[in-house]
């Protein structure tokens, strides 16, 4: 809502209407941000691929056009220019800042599109044609015909001894350091938290737990962290992780130096030093791990965010714990999703993979 002034000129009033309704209906934060994000986009190439705004229902044909124009094949481009979507269509979405990627898009980035088109078109009260056996036949041989390899969000996991290296980058006193340090331990302890869930965590969220007793050392200092709304997760439902000793320490440090007893956990720094009352954007997390990296002495183009969340896994897996008990920690809800961590990881040492030694 608050962007209404500035797309003013593709969203119509109805379409701000749509949007507040799912707010109301209890849509997450980041859900309205992506359906405002792709309705914004399809009005765009709506009134550059034909002169007309998105009609409500769209006729098969015009999703059909779509994927035609998302989905092509980048080798007939170069013998037939007029193949895939027009120049001068991808002119005036390059023009508007809507189109960045070079070639055709990425089939999940086509079908997320069309699945947001979908869902917007039954708020309105309309059936579509998005289950018509054209369409899912035009998907399925353009993505066929246009074989990309699918890459990890984050190229490189953040497993423990790469985590070890971005920890040594703080190693002073100083906010930033205390910060980026709970930070990173937070994130991965809790099972490799999403950005947006460790930027949005809020002190009223944290549960101090007993502490854990263990043999020949002195008791850990636990937590347990109540995520709420998660990706794959309800409104009503309340998953919780639990943390315990070191990464517990750091966030304890941190929340004592910034002076900080309710509202968002982690938050903004100034340059004289000042903490912020509002919490940190998604993409600061994603920036710090890459500003970590670049202080290691590492390539920060290989690391993301994400790459704490395949990191924990990865590491449990090297570490031998079993994938059910990683994934209560992760709250992965596809086995198949968090076993391909698993799977790599004992591929890479297993003897199959070592015949030539």
């Amino acid at each position: 809502m608050e962007r209404r002034d500035e797309l003013a000129e593709l969203l119509t009033d109805q379409d701000v209407e749509t949007l507040r309704h799912l707010v109301n209906e209890g849509m997450g934060v980041n859900t309205l941000r992506a359906l405002a994000s792709d309705l914004t986009y399809l009005q765009a190439w709506a009134l550059a691929s034909t002169g007309a705004s998105l009609p409500w229902p769209a006729p098969e044909a015009l999703l059909l056009k779509f994927v035609a124009h998302h989905l092509w094949n980048p080798e007939k481009r170069r013998s037939d220019p007029q193949h895939g979507m027009p120049v001068e269509v991808e002119q005036m979405l390059r023009d508007q800042g809507l189109l960045k990627v070079v070639g055709p898009h990425a089939p999940d980035t086509v079908r997320r599109r069309l699945a947001t088109w979908s869902t917007l078109t039954k708020w309105r009260g309309h059936n579509g044609s998005f289950v018509s056996p054209a369409l899912k036949s035009a998907l399925r041989l353009a993505v066929r015909a246009t074989p990309r390899p699918r890459k990890r969000k984050s190229a490189r996991a953040v497993t423990g001894d790469i985590l070890s290296k971005l920890l040594a980058t703080c190693r002073t006193n100083g906010l930033r350091d205390i910060r980026d340090r709970a930070i990173l331990m937070v994130a991965f302890a809790s099972g490799g938290r999403r950005r947006s869930e460790i930027a949005n965590l809020r002190k009223e969220q944290l549960t101090v737990e007993a502490p854990i007793f263990v043999e020949n050392a002195p008791p850990l200092p636990s937590l347990s962290i109540h995520l709420r709304r998660t990706k794959t997760s309800g409104g009503e439902s309340d998953e919780v992780v639990y943390l315990a000793g070191g990464p517990v320490e750091a966030l304890n440090a941190w929340l004592e130096a910034a002076r900080i007893e309710r509202g968002s956990v982690f938050r903004a720094i100034d340059r004289w030093g000042n903490v912020s009352k509002r919490g940190l954007e998604p993409k600061a997390i994603n920036d710090i791990v890459k500003h970590r990296a670049e202080q290691a002495g590492l390539d920060a183009a290989e690391f993301s965010a994400h790459g704490l969340r395949s990191g924990y896994l990865t590491e449990a897996a090297n570490r031998g714990i079993p994938l059910p008990e990683a994934m209560e920690q992760s709250r992965h809800r596809s086995v198949q999703q968090a076993s391909s961590y698993y799977n790599d990881a004992n591929r890479k040492g297993s003897r199959a993979a070592r015949l030539l030694e």
